[in-house]
């Protein structure tokens, strides 16, 4: 047993907080505490990125005029995804998919301009950049709900609009907005899964051994 292991009570709160992080939509409008956005940000500031390059930037949306912007871009590409499924549109249109408006606090993500110059672990895998961001994001989520705080990722927005909305420079673009806030409960279980929209595969599909897993894109197995 390695003598850096954590002892057992710290090992199963990592884990809980794993398997109890859920895709929050619903929110109280109960203000976040100063103090603990500020341990988020640090734990998203702690993530790991490819080179050390710490691509993520951070924006707090404390205008309701820009909250309110926001929201409407959020919603303009709600209905343009429920076009783009067909005959889910309808499906799509009754689920809750964001909660923009009544989150405590709201963040829009982005990667940071000039990404061309790190070269180090981008030179044949540049999206490396956007992995850091979402392991960011995750360092975040992860420590929110240790905190007892829901987050939720929306990624329905037109990129540019929101740039633009922020004032970006050229070169940035924005990833995720998240929606931070204190909830009535956590879902048992994921929201989509909940909903009847989508089921978690079984880890056993997505596992190979020397080769790539079976799957419905026709891998080979292993």
């Amino acid at each position: 047993m390695s003598s850096y292991r954590f002892n057992d009570p710290e090992i199963a709160a990592v884990y809980r907080a794993i398997h109890e992080r859920r895709d929050m939509r619903h929110f109280l409008p109960d203000p976040v505490d100063g103090g603990a956005l500020a341990r988020l940000l640090a734990a998203a500031h702690a993530a790991p990125s490819v080179g050390m390059m710490q691509p993520w930037r951070f924006v707090r949306v404390t205008s309701a005029e820009l909250r309110r912007a926001i929201h409407a871009l959020v919603e303009a590409e709600r209905v343009a995804t429920a076009r783009a499924l067909g005959e889910r549109e309808d499906e799509f249109m009754r689920l809750k998919v964001e909660g923009v408006r009544e989150c405590g606090e709201l963040l829009v993500v982005g990667l940071m301009a000039g990404r061309e110059a790190h070269v180090f672990g981008r030179r044949t895998l540049p999206e490396m950049d956007v992995a850091s961001v979402a392991a960011a994001i995750q360092n975040l989520w992860l420590a929110a709900r240790a905190e007892g705080l829901g987050v939720g990722w929306v990624s329905l927005f037109e990129p540019r609009d929101l740039a633009a909305l922020l004032g970006m420079p050229p070169g940035s673009r924005p990833l995720a907005i998240l929606c931070v806030g204190h909830v009535a409960e956590f879902y048992d279980r994921p929201m989509l899964e909940a909903c009847g929209w989508a089921t978690r595969r079984p880890l056993s599909e997505l596992v190979a051994e020397n080769a790539w897993p079976d799957d419905a894109a026709g891998g080979r197995g292993g």
